[in-house]
């Protein structure tokens, strides 16, 4: 493991990474990993209903090179415990900015939330997300005012937390060049990913699990 994301969701951390995955040469974990894979979000519903108490991060994160987004960004202190050697990016970002693209999220996922009743995949997706994430993370307020103070709160308390030579503040527009000199390597000729996970991206993510869910449906 080389490198975790502190940063919330919604702050430039699918761009983020695409951008570790080219320089580091290997897989990052993200969000998507666990609407899309099976297992992951197995394990994560596990953790988050009280069927385990702890998570084993080493097997979570197996042939992962880093690791993004929410909800690892919440459990940055015990990640970074089992992998001391990993450098830590907090991926910031307006917080007005921050509270409009997070809400259109929370949005799409009560939409998505419906379809709970229908297919297995998505009620354990829907409890997993109402655990660690509104409850645990916002204590159920999810008004703009609470979600921002939070939002502030957590990098701060990054910022004070992680020693300073194993942290890189980070906004995604700064391209290439901070993150290249934080991990000691050659700028790539290509251009930076700058990608937008925005509504349409989100819409088109909860389709695939949707199929996916619906493929697993029919083989049970």
């Amino acid at each position: 493991m080389k490198a975790i994301g502190a940063g919330f969701g919604r702050t430039g951390t699918s761009s983020l990474q695409s951008a570790l995955e080219e320089l580091l040469g290997g897989k990052c974990y993200h969000m998507k990993d666990i609407v899309l894979l099976p297992a992951q979000l197995q394990m994560w519903h596990e953790f988050a209903v009280g069927e385990k108490s702890t998570m084993d991060w080493e097997l979570l994160f197996k042939g992962y090179m880093a690791i993004v987004d929410c909800p690892v960004c919440i459990y940055y202190k015990e990640i970074m415990e089992v992998f001391p050697e990993a450098k830590i990016i907090l991926t910031v970002r307006d917080s007005q900015s921050w509270w409009k693209s997070f809400n259109r999220l929370m949005s799409l996922v009560n939409k998505a939330r419906l379809l709970s009743f229908f297919v297995p995949k998505f009620r354990k997706l829907s409890q997993f997300a109402d655990k660690i994430i509104i409850e645990n993370v916002f204590g159920g307020r999810m008004e703009k005012e609470n979600c921002i103070n939070i939002f502030e709160r957590h990098n701060q308390a990054v910022r004070e937390w992680v020693p300073k030579d194993r942290l890189l503040e980070y906004d995604v527009a700064q391209g290439w060049k901070p993150l290249c000199e934080f991990f000691g390597v050659e700028i790539p000729k290509k251009p930076f990913p700058h990608l937008n996970a925005g509504k349409r991206s989100l819409q088109k993510l909860f389709v695939q699990s949707l199929l996916k869910g619906f493929k697993l449906v029919t083989l049970i």
